[in-house]
C-alpha cells in the first residue's frame, strides 16, 4: 500500500482495518467535481499571489481539468483504497506532473478543502431539489386550476367538518411548497460563505487573496473566521431540516392519498404506472410509492438527528466525528430528490373522482354550520343558533334524514326564523360559494389564491 500523504511523522503503515475504517471515498467520491473546482481556484490564486509561479499554477489547473474529464468520461476510476476523494485527486495529479502537483496544497489544509467541496456540492444539490419542488408545486398549481368547482368534504380529527373543494385542499400544499421553497433559498444563502484559506484552523502564514477564491468560486464572502470556517457544519443541519420539514409535508399528503384510493374514500385512483398489486390477492391495487415516501421521511429525520448528535459535543475545531457529515445529508439530499421525482407524475397522472368527493361531502352534515349562521343573520345569537342545529342534527341522525331532507315543519318547531330559503342556504353550493373570506374554498376565492401562487412561483 502506498504512504499516505501525511505518512512523515509515522514509523510503520497504518493497519488495513483502521484504513478501511478512516476511509470516506465510498461516500466523498461523488464530490470530485467541486473538490476539483475548488483546487482550481487555489491554484489560480497561488499562481497569482506569487506563491507559487505562474507556469505550475497553469499546469496545475491544465491537468485538474484533465482528471475531471477523465473521472467523467470514465477513464480512470477512483480507487477505493484511496483514504478519500481529496487524497485520491491529489495524488492523482502528483503522478502526472510530479513536484509541480505536490505544490497544489500549499497554504491549504485538507479542513478547509473538505468544508469548502461540501459547501459547494450541497449548493447545487439545493438548486437542483428547489427546481424539484417547484415543478411538483406547479404541478398542483395546475391540478387546482381544473378543481375550483370540485366539492368535498374537509376535515378535522379526520371527521367530516365542513365543505370545501378539492383546488382548496390542492392549494394548502403548494403554500406548504412555497415555504420550502423559501427555507431553501434562506439555506443556500446563509452556506454561501468560502471556508477556502481557513487552513487547518488558524490560517496560513502565507500572503493569500481569500477573497479571490471566493470570487472564483461564486461565494459571497470568505467567511471571517479560520476556526469557524473549518469546524462549521451549521449549514448541514439546516439544509437537513428544511428537507424533513419538506419530507413531513410530503408524508402528510401521502397519508392522504393513501386514504383516499382506499375503497372507504374512493376519492382518487392512481395510474396504474404508479400502483402496484399484491402476490397473493389479485384485486388489490397499493399505494406503494405514498407509503415509502411516507417511511423515508422517518429516514430522512434520522438524518437530521445524526447530524445534531455528531455536533453536540465537538470541541473547535475539526474532529473526525465530522466525516460522518457526509453520509447523512448525501441520504436526505438522495431520499428527497428521489421522492420528489416520484411524487410529482404519480400526482399529475391521478385521475379524481369528482362524484365521489362530493356524495362524501353530502353526507356528515357538514353545513351544520351555515345552518347556524343562516339563524344568525336573521338576528339569533350564534350560541342559541349552534344550539338548535346540533339539536336538530341529532333529530336527523335518529330519524335517518339529512339537514337538506328535513321536512321545513321540524326546522320551524325550533324557531320561526326557519323559512323554505334555508334549504339553498345550506345547500353544497352555497355553503362553499359563500365563504369568501380570503384565503376560502369559494371558487373566487381560490381563483385569487392562484393568482398569489402563480406570482410567488414567477409563472
Amino acid at each position: 500500500m502506498a504512504d499516505m500523504m501525511w505518512a512523515g511523522r509515522f514509523s510503520k503503515q497504518v493497519d488495513e482495518g483502521v484504513n478501511a475504517f478512516n476511509s470516506s471515498i465510498s461516500f466523498d467520491g461523488r464530490m470530485y467535481e467541486q473538490d476539483i473546482r475548488g483546487s482550481i481556484a487555489h491554484a489560480t490564486m497561488l499562481g497569482d499571489c506569487g506563491i507559487i509561479s505562474k507556469a505550475d499554477s497553469k499546469l496545475i489547473v491544465g491537468e485538474l481539468c484533465k482528471i475531471s474529464n477523465d473521472i467523467s468520461d470514465g477513464v480512470i476510476e477512483l480507487d477505493p483504497n484511496a483514504e478519500d476523494i481529496h487524497m485520491f485527486i491529489e495524488a492523482e495529479l502528483t503522478k502526472r506532473l510530479g513536484d509541480v502537483g505536490k505544490r497544489l496544497h500549499t497554504s491549504r489544509s485538507r479542513n478547509d478543502q473538505v468544508a469548502v467541496d461540501l459547501r459547494l456540492y450541497l449548493r447545487d444539490e439545493i438548486a437542483d431539489i428547489y427546481s424539484l419542488v417547484k415543478e411538483l408545486a406547479v404541478t398542483l398549481l395546475n391540478m387546482a386550476r381544473e378543481h375550483t368547482e370540485t366539492i368535498m368534504p374537509g376535515y378535522t380529527h379526520l371527521q367530516r367538518a365542513q365543505p370545501i373543494t378539492f383546488a382548496h385542499h390542492l392549494l394548502a400544499y403548494v403554500w406548504m411548497l412555497l415555504r420550502d421553497m423559501e427555507r431553501l433559498k434562506d439555506t443556500s444563502k446563509r452556506m454561501n460563505y468560502c471556508p477556502l484559506g481557513s487552513g487547518a484552523l488558524a490560517g496560513t502564514t502565507y500572503k493569500t487573496n481569500r477573497q479571490q477564491t471566493s470570487d472564483l468560486l461564486g461565494f459571497t464572502a470568505p467567511m471571517p473566521n479560520s476556526l469557524d470556517g473549518v469546524s462549521d457544519r451549521d449549514y448541514c443541519i439546516e439544509l437537513c431540516s428544511a428537507l424533513s420539514i419538506l419530507m413531513t409535508h410530503l408524508s402528510r399528503f401521502s397519508e392522504e392519498i393513501i386514504l383516499w384510493c382506499s375503497w372507504e374514500f374512493k376519492f382518487v385512483e392512481l395510474d396504474d404506472a404508479f400502483a402496484t398489486g399484491s402476490s397473493i390477492m389479485p384485486q388489490k391495487k397499493n399505494p406503494d410509492v405514498t407509503e415509502l415516501i411516507r417511511g423515508k421521511t422517518g429516514r430522512v429525520n434520522g438524518d437530521l438527528v445524526t447530524l445534531l448528535t455528531m455536533m453536540k459535543g465537538i470541541p473547535l475545531a475539526y474532529n473526525k466525528d465530522m466525516q460522518e457529515d457526509k453520509e447523512a445529508i448525501f441520504d436526505a439530499v438522495d431520499n428527497v430528490k428521489l421522492c420528489v421525482k416520484t411524487f410529482t407524475p404519480m400526482l399529475a397522472t391521478m385521475r379524481v373522482l369528482k362524484n365521489n368527493m362530493r356524495n362524501a361531502a353530502a353526507r356528515g352534515f357538514i353545513n351544520a354550520t351555515d345552518c347556524a349562521d343562516y339563524l344568525v343573520k336573521k338576528g339569533m345569537p350564534f350560541r342559541d343558533a349552534y344550539k338548535i342545529t346540533g339539536t336538530l342534527v341529532a333529530q336527523c341522525i335518529e330519524e335517518g334524514l339529512t339537514l337538506e331532507t328535513l321536512p321545513i315543519e321540524e326546522y320551524k318547531k325550533m324557531t320561526d326564523l326557519f323559512d323554505n330559503d334555508v334549504y339553498e342556504a345550506i345547500s353544497l353550493e352555497t355553503c362553499v360559494r359563500e365563504r369568501k373570506s380570503e384565503g376560502g374554498p369559494s371558487p373566487d376565492a381560490v381563483r385569487e389564491q392562484i393568482k398569489l401562487a402563480e406570482k410567488a412561483l414567477d409563472l
